[in-house]
């Protein structure tokens, strides 16, 4: 992501020392090290960009279609503010015209006051789209006309934008049951961009799953195996993971309500699951097929190479209205406490000390970075600890997370940044963000003499690139 292919050259919108500490001696060292970082080619080892935009590299349609209808972090403050999912083009009765969408959008642009929100859509209008004013119902037509203008550009294809980006390496987060054609697609292509998928098994592992039962038939049809029966079903698991690994797949990724695992006996396992597929279990059991599949997915990574994420602490659909009209990911997820101790227990005693195991761990309730994970991460050799997830990739967020981690877990015990965006625009700013919070946070470790400021700056390119890179295995 080279700043003048990035278009810095237009940013009045973005102060240059935007989010470095306010102490003059302070923020001249955190300059210098994000100077030295500022630059280097983004990892992107966990996200949710569409296969599609990669495979099939079509120009976006329309700037509510780039920045609007699809980032949920985007229409929930709207919403909140009592815009309906229906003026932002969503659901039954949605708007058609991009512009009217777009001009809602603008209109309420003040919201986003004090957010990460605003930060990324500043960076990204600003130095993408070469847009000087700040957004608003004045500004709206003007900023619109500016970015379709461009969209229609080849230069603003997906494919050209992973270039202009400076991108590595990127995965996207893909359904068991996915066919993974885009993925095929870019790579039949010739393209040399690198978009790998990853395993995400939840359809097929969670029994309250809509259609799960569905689900395991389709995973049968697609495998060959016998997905009536545990051993077919396990089967069933390491053949579509080796179908990914094929397409490029360095990693798993599990989203599910709690870390709790389980290793149960092998009858007792195959019991559960005779009762979870005749539709008998009920949400304890649920929950422990859940817990069960945790650590026989972790077994499998020992076998396969692929590193595991556990994303937990998040009460997805919390409104069932919104859910059964407007569909998942608007939005209406929650973070809930968790915890991690004695939840990952099981699986630990199972495979915790293998070492072809790495298991990375989110949370969204961060109450449990200093009490439980750092000290997890800490001892245990298989565990690294995410960066800050959905809610909390923030400044503040990713200050209070290295302020809680380092001291007990240390810097190679984390994994960098990843952005977890669907938003592609998003990607550079989001992490422009984490290096410049990096680097602050950094620089404020020297003058406090806790680091010495060679440590530090080699320490800045670990959090901005190699520690991602190296953790998942790209």
């Amino acid at each position: 992501m080279t700043r003048a292919a990035h278009g810095d050259e237009a940013a009045p919108l973005l102060h240059p020392d935007r989010l470095f500490p306010a102490d003059p001696a302070t923020r001249r060292l955190a300059r210098a090290l994000h100077d030295a970082v500022a630059d280097l080619p983004i990892v992107s080892p966990h996200g949710h960009t569409d296969p599609r935009w990669w495979g099939a590299d079509e120009a976006f349609s329309d700037p509510a279609a780039l920045f609007v209808t699809p980032d949920h972090y985007v229409t929930r403050m709207l919403v909140s503010q009592g815009v309906p999912f229906a003026a932002l083009g969503i659901g039954p009765g949605a708007e058609t015209d991009p512009r009217t969408i777009w001009r809602t959008f603008a209109a309420h642009y003040h919201l986003f006051r004090g957010t990460p929100s605003r930060m990324w859509l500043d960076d990204a209008m600003s130095r993408l789209f070469g847009i000087d004013r700040r957004l608003s119902a004045a500004t709206a037509d003007a900023a619109y006309d500016a970015i379709a203008e461009r969209l229609a550009r080849p230069d603003y294809r997906p494919r050209a934008l992973y270039e202009r980006f400076g991108i590595e390496a990127i995965a996207t987060t893909d359904s068991a049951l996915d066919d993974l054609s885009w993925h095929r697609k870019a790579r039949e292509d010739g393209w040399s961009g690198r978009v790998v998928p990853t395993y995400r098994p939840d359809a097929v592992i969670d029994p309250e799953a809509e259609g799960f039962a569905a689900n395991l038939d389709r995973l049968g049809g697609i495998t060959g195996c016998d997905t009536g029966t545990w051993a077919g079903y396990l089967d069933a698991h390491r053949a579509r993971r080796a179908v990914f690994a094929e397409m490029g797949a360095t990693a798993t990724d599990h989203g599910h309500p709690t870390p709790q695992t389980a290793d149960l006996p092998p009858p007792e396992a195959r019991a559960l699951f005779d009762r979870v597929r005749a539709g008998r279990a009920g949400a304890a059991e649920a929950e422990l097929f859940r817990a069960q599949m945790l650590t026989e997915m972790a077994r499998m990574s020992c076998d396969d190479g692929l590193v595991m994420q556990l994303h937990a602490g998040a009460l997805r659909g919390h409104s069932a209205r919104v859910r059964r009209d407007h569909g998942p990911d608007r939005g209406f997820d929650i973070p809930v406490p968790v915890s991690f101790p004695q939840a990952l227990r099981p699986l630990l005693d199972a495979v915790g000390f293998d070492p072809r195991l790495r298991l990375i761990l989110f949370t969204l309730d961060e109450g449990t970075y200093a009490r439980e994970l750092a000290p997890l991460a800490g001892a245990w050799p298989c565990l690294r600890l995410g960066p800050p997830w959905w809610f909390h990739d923030s400044y503040e967020g990713m200050r209070r997370f290295r302020e809680s981690a380092t001291e007990t877990a240390g810097l190679l015990n984390t994994v960098g940044f990843n952005d977890d965006t669907r938003a592609l625009c998003s990607i550079p700013a989001r992490h422009d963000v984490a290096r410049r919070v990096d680097s602050g946070w950094l620089a404020e470790m020297v003058v406090t003499h806790r680091l010495d400021e060679e440590e530090a700056f080699e320490v800045a390119p670990l959090l901005a690139h190699d520690l991602a890179r190296e953790a998942y295995n790209l």
